[in-house]
C-alpha cells in the first residue's frame, strides 16, 4: 500500500530529480523511493565503509609511492655528498672566496634550470625510469 507524503526539498535538490527522471524514463516517487530505501538500508553503511576503505587503500598505496621516491632521492643526495666530499680538495681562503663566488653563479643557473624543468613538466624520475627501461 503506499500513502501519500508530503517532503519539502530545496529547489536544486527538485531540479535534480526532474533531470534524473527525464533522462532515466523513471518517474520521481520512484526515484526518490529508492534513495531513501538505501539510506535507510543497513547495508548503507557497509557500502559507505567499503568506499571509504578502498579510498583508504589507494591513499595508502600513494603514500608507498611517495616514501619510495623520497628514499631514492635522499639516497641520490647522500651519494652525490659523500663522493663530492670525498673528492675535493680544501683550497686556500683566496681559492676559496673565488669558489664562493662561482658557487652563487652555479647556484643561480641551478635554480633556474630547475624552475624551467618543472614548468615544463620534464621530471628527472620519469628520465632515469626510460634510461633503466632502455638498459633492460
Amino acid at each position: 500500500m503506499k500513502i501519500p507524503t508530503k517532503v519539502f526539498l530545496p529547489a536544486d535538490t527538485i531540479r535534480k530529480l526532474d533531470v534524473l527522471s527525464e533522462r532515466s524514463g523513471r518517474g520521481k516517487s520512484e526515484i526518490a523511493r529508492a534513495a531513501i530505501e538505501s539510506y535507510l538500508s543497513p547495508d548503507s553503511a557497509e557500502a559507505a565503509e567499503a568506499a571509504l576503505t578502498r579510498r583508504l587503500d589507494r591513499l595508502a598505496r600513494q603514500l608507498d609511492r611517495i616514501e619510495r621516491d623520497v628514499t631514492i632521492v635522499t639516497e641520490a643526495v647522500a651519494l652525490h655528498v659523500k663522493t663530492w666530499l670525498k673528492i675535493t680538495p680544501a683550497m686556500s681562503s683566496a681559492e676559496d672566496r673565488a669558489a664562493a663566488a662561482k658557487g652563487q653563479e652555479r647556484y643561480a643557473a641551478f635554480v633556474d634550470l630547475l624552475a624551467k624543468r618543472l614548468v615544463e613538466g620534464r621530471l628527472l624520475k620519469r628520465e632515469v625510469l626510460n634510461d633503466l627501461s632502455d638498459d633492460l
